[in-house]
Formats: structure tokens, sequence, C-alpha cells
């Protein structure tokens, strides 16, 4: 094992960590996803492609992966050369644009496994779960609860998140976390913390955006490099409408 992945010893094989060098990692989103990345990285996913077009808003700090100094700057400019800064020689690609109906079968094609941290405000994120499905590409979806991490895997053989969308209503993040919480409550392990955030959520007066922490930003970011890391060496996972959580809290 080479000197820059020496303490993963134990942990990993000389042979898995040659497996997660080379596969290819689509990340659509670099909110969430710029902690998700950097993590992959430092664990050994050397080959990481990134797509996103916003730019560095101060609101990002408590949470992402960015400076000060980032602000205003194109998420991708400034994530690339957080990475190469860590890995000069990972194969890193940034795409400076949004994905759109148009261009996601395009960026999404040749991918091993892919991490959708896309914003749901359009159907993109959905057809890129879709698509995915279609090209039997594992997709990630990482959420921030705050005090915890929240992740599902869709598949080509699971059902997509539309199973859970309600009626009339156009799916979003918190249909994903209200499920989980239903989920858990049926079967005996009630998380009625995350229940108490939802209600206060959905009680705010302005259309604001989730709360989201630091913390889950970084929880999250572990759970989904070891989710890739199993995915990647042919290790069994957890697929929708299964999920993973990890929390802080207990109940």
């Amino acid at each position: 094992m080479e000197t820059r992945y020496s303490r993963n010893r134990l942990y990993l094989t000389n042979e898995e960590q040659n497996i997660i060098k080379d596969i290819p990692i689509l990340l659509g989103g670099s909110g969430i996803g710029s902690v998700i990345a950097e993590c992959a990285l430092r664990f050994g996913f050397e080959n990481i492609t990134i797509i996103d077009g916003d730019q560095v808003e101060l609101s990002n700090l408590n949470r992402q992966n960015y400076t000060e100094d980032d602000i205003s700057v194109d998420k991708t400019e400034a994530l690339i050369n957080r990475l190469k800064a860590i890995n000069k020689n990972a194969k890193i690609t940034c795409h400076n644009k949004f994905l759109t109906p148009e261009n996601v079968a395009s960026y999404i094609k040749g991918s091993g496994i892919a991490i959708n941290a896309l914003d749901f405000s359009s159907e993109v994120p959905l057809l890129f779960d879709e698509i995915c499905k279609e090209q039997n590409i594992p997709v990630l979806h990482p959420y921030n609860l705050g005090w915890g991490g929240l992740v599902t895997v869709i598949t080509s053989d699971s059902p997509s998140l539309t199973s859970i969308a309600k009626p009339n209503e156009k799916f979003n993040e918190l249909n994903m976390v209200e499920y989980a919480s239903s989920y858990l409550n049926f079967w005996g392990s009630p998380q009625k913390w995350i229940d108490d955030i939802i209600a206060e959520y959905k009680n705010e007066k302005e259309v604001l955006s989730p709360p989201q922490l630091s913390i889950a930003s970084w929880i999250v970011a572990g759970m989904c490099t070891h989710i890739l890391f199993n995915i990647a060496t042919k290790k069994e996972i957890k697929k929708f409408p299964e999920f993973y959580l990890s929390s802080i809290i207990n109940s």
C-alpha cells in the first residue's frame, strides 16, 4: 500500500485500495457534495467528476467545504483547487454547469457510481436517477439532518424515490426524510428529534431552505464514502426502500 494510504491498512487490503482508485465517481451537486468529495478523495477514490453551476455564498460556509475567500467563486473552481491541493495526481474533473433534461444523460454516461446531491427544484434529480437505473449505475442520495445523516441508494433493481411521492405534490427532500421517520416509527425505533425538526420547519412562516448543520455534512460524507467502498468492492449494501441513518442523538 503506497505511503499516502498506509494508515488505511487493516481496514482496506492492497487490492481494495487499487480498485477504488480508478472507479469513476460522478457527483451531481457540490453543496454537501463538496464534503463528500474530500472524504472520498482522502479515502482513495481518485477519479471524481463534479458538476455544479452555483457560486459560493456566505450561507454555504456553515456546512460546505468552502472558505470566505471562495465567496462569489464558482463552486467547481473552488472545489477542484481544494481537492488538487490534497492530491495533485488525482483525476478530478469539474464542469461549471447546471444539469438539465437536455444534458444530464451525456454527463452520466461512463460513470461507475453516482451521487445525487442535486437540489430538488426541478425534475432533473429524478431524471438523473432514472438514467442511472437504465445504465445500471448505483446512485447515492445524501441528506443533511443537522444532528445526523441519511443516505439511500437507488439501483437498477430497486424502486425509485417517486414511489414515496405524495399524490399531486412535487417530490422533494422532505418526502424522503418523512418516509425515513415513518419507517423508523413503524419498526419501533422512533427518532423524535427528526419529527420535531420536521414539524418546526413546516411551521416556519417564510419559505426557507431546510436547516442544515456542519455536523451532518461530515457524518454523511463518511457514510457515503463507506457505501462507495462497499459498492466498488462488491460488498452487500442496503437499497431503497431501506436506508442508512447515523446520528449523534439516540432518539
